[in-house]
């Protein structure tokens, strides 16, 4: 038996995932499945018990265009807890649509490795290597969108209210980008009221609005320019750097028109009693989010960037098919 038919780069869920590019691509049911694993495997790491090597014998590579702390060390730590080998790949090294075309790279990676996790600038690059690629690609983060960071962020509400997420609210405070446009939508799919309050001209484009309200009609979805509004019946008061990576060019303007956006105590303090505060990170202190915020009884923000272990474990286990 040859090490090709012994270990099969497809994978074997019953969920019938194979890809993970965006939560607008995931079933409810997939994702029901995720936090449910992702769960179990924290639970069993805590026990210190022994967890199933879901990835033994498998390597998957990593690519990655831009810069990364939590993402490329969580995912990688998943893999080696899970059993498997990373293959770190820099985007120098890889070049995607510059030496080779995305589905050049998925195909040549396809026959080597059993999965690819990427972190790309252009969201098609995804697109078209899960369109070529005979492996799983899962999205590490795009211009588009960033779904591993919306499974850490539920997995961190779940924590806090229990399974059952439906009527909860999540204030999103701050620009209209990718982190935005994945927790909307996995926020739809959960029964989760959104609510994004941005300054004029950085609220989520009227495409991604009108797509959500046509695909999930009974989604709670409202956008609004008023902070405080958005946080008085909130459970989550939820904040992302102003300005991300590409957009240095802009930080002083960036900086002006939020002004008015920053979490600090005085906005906490038109939320409920109850409310959480999260941050995607990295965060810069004293812009959109003050220490007394960050580093008080109400964050849970260190709590949400461990969950990225444990939710990215959850996907690997329901992509490679393994009940844990």
């Amino acid at each position: 038996m040859t090490t090709e038919t012994a270990i099969s780069a497809e994978p074997r869920a019953t969920t019938g995932m194979k890809h993970f590019i965006s939560i607008a691509e995931t079933t409810t049911e997939q994702l029901r499945a995720i936090f449910a694993s992702a769960a179990k495997l924290r639970d069993k790491r805590k026990r210190g018990e022994r967890t199933e090597p879901i990835l033994a014998g498998r390597s998957l590579a990593m690519i990655f265009e831009k810069p990364s702390l939590r993402t490329r060390v969580s995912f990688e730590q998943a893999i080696v807890e899970l059993g498997g080998h990373a293959i770190m790949l820099s985007d120098q090294e890889v070049g995607i649509g510059r030496r080779e075309s995305p589905g050049d790279v998925a195909r040549v990676l396809g026959g080597i490795v059993h999965g690819i996790i990427a972190r790309v600038f252009e969201h098609a690059k995804l697109i078209e290597m899960a369109k070529h690629g005979s492996v799983p690609v899962i999205n590490a983060l795009s211009d588009n969108s960033h779904p591993v960071q919306a499974l850490a962020d539920v997995m961190t509400l779940i924590d806090e209210f229990g399974p059952d997420l439906t009527g909860r609210t999540i204030a999103f405070i701050g620009d209209g980008n990718n982190v935005a446009r994945s927790l909307a939508t996995a926020c739809g799919k959960l029964g989760i009221r959104f609510v994004l309050a941005s300054p004029p001209g950085y609220e989520l484009e009227g495409e991604f609005v009108d797509w959500i309200r046509s695909t999930l009609p009974d989604a709670q979805f409202k956008v609004t320019d008023d902070a405080k509004s958005a946080v008085r019946d909130a459970d989550v008061i939820y904040t992302d750097t102003w300005v991300s990576m590409g957009q240095e060019q802009q930080k002083a303007r960036r900086q002006a028109a939020f002004a008015d956006y920053q979490i600090n105590a005085d906005l906490v303090a038109q939320a409920p009693d109850h409310a959480i505060v999260l941050h995607c990170l990295p965060a810069y202190r004293g812009v959109e989010i003050t220490d007394d915020v960050m580093d008080g009884p109400r964050s849970r923000v260190f709590q949400q960037a461990h969950n990225r272990l444990h939710a990215q474990k959850g996907l690997i286990a329901v992509i490679y098919g393994s009940n844990v």
